[in-house]
C-alpha cells in the first residue's frame, strides 16, 4: 500500500524552463540562446552543483569566461536567480494540498544545488511537505540508487510504500529498481492522477 508520495521538483512542482529565463533577460539572438542553454544549464558545473561539489559562488567564476562580456550580466543573473520569480506547474500546488489532505505522507526528492532551501522555504507549498532530501547535501544524484535509500533512512519509510513522481524516466527507473512504486510526470495533472489511481493512491 502506497503511504508516501515523493515529488521531484524542477519541472514536477516548479517549472525549470531555460528557454523562459533566457526570454526573461531579453536574449534574442539564436546563437547567444543555444551559447547560453549549452554553456550554462547544460554544463557539468550545473550538474555539480546538484552534486554539491560547486556553489553558484564558485560555479561563477569558472563559467562567466566562456561568454562574452556582453552576456555576462544576464547569465550571472540566471545563475543565481533563475527560480525567481517561482513558476509553480499548473495544477500541482492543488494536488500536494489534496494528497495531504487525504493523509498521505508528502516529501521532497530533488536534485539541486544548496540554494535550494532558499528558494524552496518561500514557497507556500513547502508548507505541506513533510520531509526534504537535496542532492547537493548528500553529494549523490538521482538516479543512483544510494540517494533513494538514503532518503528513505533518512524519513524511516519502507520502500514499497513509496510512490515517486519526477518528470526523467532514469529518475523514475532508478526509484523502482530500488523497491519503490514510480510514475513519470508528462506535464498532466490530470494523466497523473489517473496514473495514481491505478496504483491504488485515494485522490
Amino acid at each position: 500500500m502506497i503511504r508516501n508520495i515523493v515529488f521531484d521538483m524542477g519541472n514536477v512542482l516548479v517549472r525549470f524552463d531555460p528557454d523562459r529565463f533566457i526570454d526573461r533577460e531579453g536574449i534574442k539572438n539564436p546563437a547567444d540562446r543555444e551559447l547560453v542553454r549549452r554553456e550554462l544549464f547544460q554544463s557539468v558545473e550545473w550538474a555539480q552543483m546538484d552534486m554539491g561539489v560547486l556553489t553558484e559562488d564558485t560555479m561563477e567564476p569558472i563559467v562567466l569566461p566562456r561568454f562574452p562580456e556582453r552576456l555576462r550580466p544576464q547569465v550571472s543573473r540566471m545563475l543565481r536567480n533563475w527560480a525567481y520569480p517561482r513558476e509553480m506547474m499548473p495544477g500541482m500546488e492543488e494536488l500536494v494540498r489534496q494528497l495531504k489532505e487525504s493523509g498521505y505522507g508528502i516529501y521532497l526528492l530533488s536534485n539541486a544545488s544548496v540554494a535550494q532551501p532558499h528558494y524552496w522555504g518561500e514557497m507556500p507549498i513547502s508548507e505541506c511537505f513533510d520531509g526534504e532530501l537535496v542532492s547537493a547535501f548528500v553529494k549523490v544524484i538521482k538516479p543512483n540508487p544510494v540517494i533513494y535509500r538514503l532518503f528513505t533512512e533518512e524519513f524511516r519509510l519502507k520502500e514499497e510504500e513509496c510512490l515517486f513522481i519526477d518528470d526523467l524516466p532514469a529518475n523514475v527507473a532508478g526509484a523502482i529498481a530500488c523497491g519503490w512504486q514510480g510514475i513519470v510526470f508528462h506535464s498532466d495533472p490530470e494523466e497523473l492522477v489517473t496514473k495514481m489511481r491505478e496504483k491504488g493512491v485515494n485522490i
